[in-house]
C-alpha cells in the first residue's frame, strides 16, 4: 500500500492507496510540536482502528507546507511501517513543465493539486485551493504550469476581522440564506463567504480575459464546499487533488527511486 500525506498550515490529510484505488482517508490537526513518537502513535493508532495494518506500507511520498513537522513525521512514518518517505521539493519528477520566474519557491501542494488537475482534467484549467490561504493558479492548453495569485484564506480573513473589530462576533462559515445580512453575524458571513466566491468568480473570468480561452475550474480544500456552491461559474470539486497528485508523482518517481527521492534523513 501507498501512503500519501499532505501537511498543510491547519490539518494533516493522509490517504492509502492500492494502485489506483483509494482505501481509506485520515485527518487530524497540524502541531508543530508533537514528537516523532507522538505521530507514530497517532497514525498506528487511527490505521488499526480503520482496519489497516501499518506494516502494510510499502511506499510514503509527503507534500509538506509546514518544515517543523516534516522530519518528524517522516520518521514516525518509517518507525511504524520500516519505508523511507519521498519528501515531494526539488529533484523529484513530477512530469510538470514550470513556466515560471523560479520553480524551485513553487509549494509543494501547489506542485501536486496541479499534477493531479493535467491528468484528470482538459486543459486550460484553472486550480483553486481554498485552504489556509486561496490559491489560483493557471495550467495552460499544453498543460504547462503559468503561475497564478494567492491571497489570504477564508478563516485568515475571518480571524482578522473578528480579532481586530473590538464590536464584531466570532461566527462560524455556514453560508448565509441571503446575501443582503440583516444582523451582525449574516453581515459577516455574507461578506466573506459570498466576497470570496465573487473573488474567484472575478479572477476566473480574468485568467480567462488574459489568455483568451475558456478554461475548465476544479477547486480543491477544506473550504471548497462552502465557497463554491457560491460561485457563479462551473466549478468541479476534488477535495482529493493533492492526494491524487502525490500518488501520480510517486508512480513516476519509482523506476528511479535511489536517485529521485530527496529522502528524509532518518
Amino acid at each position: 500500500m501507498l501512503l500519501c500525506t499532505d501537511v498543510g498550515n491547519t490539518n494533516i490529510k493522509f490517504a492509502l492507496y492500492e494502485g489506483k484505488k483509494q482505501l481509506v482517508k485520515l485527518k487530524f490537526s497540524t502541531n508543530p510540536r508533537k514528537t516523532e513518537d507522538e505521530f507514530a502513535a497517532e497514525l498506528h493508532t487511527i490505521l488499526s482502528i480503520n482496519g489497516f495494518n501499518s506494516g502494510d506500507i510499502d511506499g510514503s511520498i509527503i507534500s509538506s507546507v509546514v518544515p517543523m513537522v516534516t522530519e518528524a513525521l517522516c520518521k514516525a512514518i518509517k518507525k511504524i511501517s520500516g519505508v523511507k518517505t519521498l519528501v515531494l521539493g526539488p529533484g523529484v519528477k513530477s512530469g510538470l513543465d514550470l513556466r515560471i520566474d523560479n520553480p524551485a519557491t513553487l509549494g509543494t501542494d501547489i506542485l501536486a493539486m496541479c499534477v493531479a488537475a493535467k491528468e484528470l482534467y482538459p486543459c486550460p484549467a484553472v486550480i483553486i485551493g481554498l485552504g489556509t490561504a486561496t490559491t489560483i493558479v493557471y495550467l495552460d492548453e499544453q498543460k504547462r504550469y503559468c503561475g497564478g495569485a494567492i491571497s489570504p484564506g477564508v478563516s485568515i480573513s475571518l480571524n482578522a476581522l473578528t480579532n481586530n473589530g473590538a464590536l464584531l462576533p466570532s461566527v462560524d462559515l455556514t453560508p448565509p440564506k441571503k446575501i443582503i445580512g440583516t444582523n451582525t453575524e449574516d453581515c459577516i458571513r455574507s461578506g466573506v463567504i459570498i466576497g470570496t466566491a465573487c473573488m474567484l468568480d472575478g479572477m476566473i473570468e480574468r485568467f480567462n480575459e488574459e489568455r483568451n480561452v475558456k478554461s475548465t475550474v476544479i477547486a480543491t480544500g477544506g473550504l471548497a464546499q462552502s465557497i463554491v456552491k457560491n460561485c457563479k461559474y462551473d466549478i468541479i470539486l476534488n477535495d482529493d487533488l493533492i492526494l491524487e497528485g502525490l500518488r501520480l508523482i510517486f508512480e513516476k518517481n519509482k523506476p528511479n527511486s535511489q536517485c529521485a527521492m530527496r529522502n528524509a534523513q532518518l
